[in-house]
Order: C-alpha cells, then sequence, then structure tokens
C-alpha cells in the first residue's frame, strides 16, 4: 500500500484495521450471551408457567440485584438448566427453591424468610432510616439551640447600622 502524500494512509488504514477487530471481538464476545436462553421444550403442560415463574423468583447468585431470568452470568445460565433439569424429572417448585437454597443459602431467594439469620435484610434499612432521622433531629435542634440571641444593645447598634447603610445607598 502507497502512503498518501501527508503520509497518513497507512496509519489511517491500521487504525481502521484495529476498530474493526476490536468491534468484531467485542460482538463474538456478546454472542453466547445471546445464544443462551434457547426455547425450552416441556414435556408436561403448565411447565414452563413454573419455570418462568420459578427463574422470575430466584436470585442470580453472583448479581447483586437480578433475578435468573434476567441475568446474562454464567452461573445463571447453569441455575436455569439446573431447573429446567429438575422439573423435568418431576420435582415439584418447594423442592427445587430447597435444594437451591441448601446450596446457597437465603441470598438466593428474593423474599428470603424470617428468621433469626435474615432479621438484618428486613430490618436493617428501617434502623437505618431511624438512626439517621434521629441524628439530623438532634443536629438541627443543637443548632437551633445554640443560635445566639442579641441583647438589646447589640440589637439597636445591629439597627444603627443599617440605617446607616441605607442611608448611604
Amino acid at each position: 500500500m502507497q502512503a498518501s502524500p501527508g503520509g497518513r494512509g497507512l496509519h489511517t488504514h491500521t487504525f481502521f484495521r484495529i476498530v474493526s477487530q476490536a468491534i468484531l471481538l467485542l460482538c463474538l464476545h456478546s454472542m453466547p450471551a445471546l445464544a443462551d436462553d434457547a426455547p425450552r421444550e416441556f414435556s408436561r403442560a403448565g411447565d414452563e408457567a413454573r419455570y418462568l415463574a420459578l427463574i422470575e423468583e430466584l436470585r442470580c447468585v453472583k448479581c447483586q440485584n437480578q433475578n435468573l431470568k434476567d441475568s446474562t452470568a454464567g452461573i445463571a445460565a447453569d441455575l436455569r438448566d439446573e431447573i429446567y433439569r429438575m422439573m423435568e424429572e418431576g420435582m415439584d417448585d418447594a423442592a427445587i427453591v430447597r435444594f437451591l437454597v441448601d446450596r446457597y443459602g437465603d441470598f438466593v431467594l428474593y423474599r428470603p424468610p424470617l428468621k433469626s439469620s435474615t432479621w438484618l435484610l428486613w430490618f436493617g434499612p428501617f434502623v437505618l432510616f431511624a438512626g439517621a432521622v434521629i441524628i439530623v433531629g438532634y443536629i438541627a435542634r443543637r443548632r437551633r439551640a445554640s443560635a445566639p440571641v442579641l441583647t438589646e444593645a447589640e440589637q439597636g447598634k445591629l439597627r444603627e447600622l443599617l440605617n446607616r447603610r441605607d442611608g448611604e445607598s
């Protein structure tokens, strides 16, 4: 390839080649995520609705706040496959949920049960909010109480200064 008179032709070609390869790599990298959820064939009527309800109610153990249905993480795909397999083996929803809780703990549930180990999950936000309200109220009350009250002499001097300023303008 010949360089243009300005000497930029070769550099431009190299830049576009690198950019196009980077775009191709990004596209190829995202392909497994797109191909992950192939339609599933269920052997019993109603299993598809059960499956969709389960993957919406169960949390991805890798993602902080995504259910198994919406997550593109590899472990979420594995868990969807596992749930499908257990359903095809005839397990009911309670047994599937129990299996996942035994394996991953209550974190896998979007609505964990109320027990001593989950009190912080249930009541922690309310306790933090109440604490913040108390602290803000305490600080506001202290500021109001510590605001200095002017004596009669100070108020008179302030009036005099304000009148003098108004007279100058």
